[in-house]
């Protein structure tokens, strides 16, 4: 099953890709704090074509933050399969940290998606609104399940009604929360 080649949405308009989405639910990642909430992406398309990407998480009521950018693996393609580059922070040397980022499913609203990676060891679902329909979330399982995808290990990201507005907040001054377990604090 696992061999399966993962089905890619395809044509996906970049343009009503960008904006912000909220992560709904997603498989726990060293790159995120445990107790993370109001996570959200925030995509800008640039003039070259490639994406800006700030994803946020608050802890503790810090709001904690990276940028990188996005790009399509392969330009002559139709399908939706982005790479996405984080570059690691100046205390360290400047590597950047490169991801898959494939859209499994986007409804035709733009509204919601399930977003993977080939490992099938990512996986999440990205909603416009800070809550999504059950009705809507469990097909979005079903078909991450269809893809080879253990959603037991699905975990669902807290998000608060109204969520937090633009960057006011104190800094998470300890750093990018996304390396902090790469360094082992």
């Amino acid at each position: 099953m696992a061999n399966k080649e993962m089905e890619v949405v395809k044509g996906v308009d970049l343009n009503r890709y960008m904006g912000r989405w909220y992560e709904i639910a997603s498989f726990p990642s060293r790159f995120q704090p445990k107790n993370g909430v109001n996570t959200r992406a925030t995509y800008t398309l640039r003039e070259d074509g490639t994406v800006n990407v700030l994803n946020e998480t608050w802890t503790d009521g810090k709001r904690g933050y990276i940028e990188g950018s996005a790009y399509k693996a392969d330009p002559n393609s139709d399908e939706a399969k982005l790479k996405v580059k984080f570059y690691v922070p100046p205390f360290l040397p400047i590597i950047p940290v490169v991801g898959d980022y494939w859209v499994l499913y986007l409804d035709d609203d733009y509204q919601y998606a399930l977003i993977g990676q080939p490992t099938r060891k990512s996986l999440w679902i990205l909603c416009r609104q800070t809550h999504l329909d059950e009705e809507i979330y469990n097909q979005l399982l079903q078909k991450a399940t269809d893809e080879g995808y253990d959603v037991s290990k699905l975990h669902k990201t807290p998000q608060s009604d109204p969520p937090p507005s633009g960057e006011e907040g104190p800094k998470d001054t300890k750093g990018f929360w996304y390396f902090k377990s790469l360094l082992g604090k």
